[in-house]
Parts: structure tokens; sequence; C-alpha cells
């Protein structure tokens, strides 16, 4: 599609192009511009906004209203259809961040040959969503949906060295080299903050080694992180590293791409509902 263009009206024209693709984006321009408003859009800020003609507005307006995708409110102004609430209800918010990271998913897993995980913390757990399989058949394990201790894996404690709560209680040994001691785990946590990202030697299960780095939403706050997980054979004191570097890479590559894209100016839209 091409690019907007500004209208001799200070506002927002229809992409150029050509003729058979004018309505269409001239009808997507008006549904961006109610989807981004927080409140109800009037059909005439909307004629203010993109510089088309008054009749142009009104007809692709009942045109989106027929399909469902916008509706109008009892004073008149445009608001998101039952198509959109629809769409928005079924999209878990996890399937965004999946399908967002995937690309970065897929580079750490070509990089490492080693399993990648992206795990978000759910109910005092580390919950995983998505996964690459490592191209061994040494260490290959599916750990989607399968909940994971904060206190001893390392995409947990990118969770607790930033914020999130320990859950109370005794913390559960589950191998000889488990961290059961709150104050040595704090001092643990202290070490993942500064140095941005976390490595976890067989306290989880033996032999089992992990590196994970935070992802981070818009406002920086850390919503999910990215580990690669393998054993210890491969993934030697030597090798962690440059492993960890290719981890925070990926987590800082999905943090950008979680962020909110600029779009063609808007500003010419109003957020306020019909005069």
């Amino acid at each position: 599609m091409a690019p907007a263009a500004q209208s001799d009206r200070g506002g927002l024209a229809a992409p150029a192009g050509p003729v058979g693709t004018q309505a269409v984006d001239r009808a997507a321009l008006l549904l961006v511009a109610v989807l981004d408003s927080p409140e109800p859009v009037a059909s005439a800020d909307l004629v203010a906004a993109s510089g088309l003609p008054k009749s142009t507005v009104s007809r692709l307006l009942s045109s989106l209203e027929r399909s469902g995708l916008v509706q109008r409110t009892d004073d008149g102004a445009m608001v998101p259809g039952p198509v959109i609430a629809d769409y928005a209800l079924s999209v878990r918010p996890e399937d965004t961040l999946i399908r967002m990271a995937q690309p970065s998913l897929d580079q750490l897993g070509a990089l490492t040959r080693e399993t990648v995980n992206l795990a978000i913390p759910l109910g005092g757990e580390v919950r995983q969503i998505a996964q690459v399989d490592s191209t061994y058949l040494l260490g290959a394990v599916n750990w989607l949906d399968q909940p994971v201790p904060f206190h001893c894996s390392a995409l947990g404690r990118v969770f607790l060295a930033h914020g999130y709560p320990l859950p109370a209680g005794r913390l559960p040994r589950l191998t000889e080299h488990t961290l059961t001691s709150r104050s040595q785990l704090q001092r643990e946590l202290d070490r993942v903050a500064r140095q941005g990202f976390a490595v976890v030697d067989s306290e989880l299960e033996p032999g089992l080694v992990a590196v994970a780095a935070p992802i981070r939403s818009a406002d920086g706050s850390v919503t999910a992180a990215v580990s690669v997980s393998g054993p210890s054979v491969r993934l030697t004191p030597e090798a962690i590293p440059q492993v960890a570097a290719h981890v925070v890479e990926a987590a800082d590559a999905i943090s950008l791409a979680l962020r909110p894209q600029p779009r063609h100016d808007r500003a010419g839209t109003s957020r306020k509902g019909a005069a």
C-alpha cells in the first residue's frame, strides 16, 4: 500500500495508488482512525482528518458498518464494531507475544541448536508458551505448558530479579544443587539484575543448564523471558558467555518488536465524540 499523503485541508489523505485500490485504502484509513481513538469519533472529524468529501466518508462508513467493522453510537459517532470486538476477545494476550517473538526464537534456535523457550509468569510459576526444539537428541525436552518453579529455573530468576514476588513458604529442593536459602537466592537475583541474564546449572534437573534474559514491554517492565537450555556436556562454563550474548540479543529484539511502531500522523482526527 502506498504511503499516506497530506491533504490540502491539513488532515490525512488516502494513500495514492491505482484507482482499483483507492476505495480500500480510504476505508482502511477511516477504520484505523476509529480503532486508534479511545473515544467515539464524529463523522465530521473523520472528514476533516482524511480530507475526503463528506459523501465519500459517509459511503465508506456505511460499508464498514454493514460489515460489522464499525458501528454508530446513539449520537452518530463511530466506534469499533462487533466483528472487531469478537476478534479481540478471541485472541489471548500471549498469542500476540508468540507471533512477535517467533522470528527471534527461530534465529536463536539456529544459532545455538539448543532448546529455546518463551515464558511468562503465571500463578506463581513459570509457564512456557512457545518452544523451538533442539537439533540434538540428547537433552530434547518438551517444556510447553509444564509449570516450573521460580527459584530454581533461569526463566524464573529473571522474573524474580525484576520484581515478581517469590511465593511464600519453603523453597523445594529438586536436586542436590537447588538453592533453598532465600538469602543465597537474593544474592543470585542481584547478580541477575546486574548482568542482565540468569544462568542455572543442575538446580531444576541434574545436568540441565539454562540461560535466560528478560523481555521488556514498552514501559520497561519485564513481562516475559526467553531461554536456551540443554545438557551440561554442551552448555559448559566456556560456552555460557556466547550463549548468554545470543539470548540477550534475542530478548532485546523481541522487546523492540513489542513496542508500538509509529504510524503516519493522524493528529487531525479528533478524540472527541460527536458535537
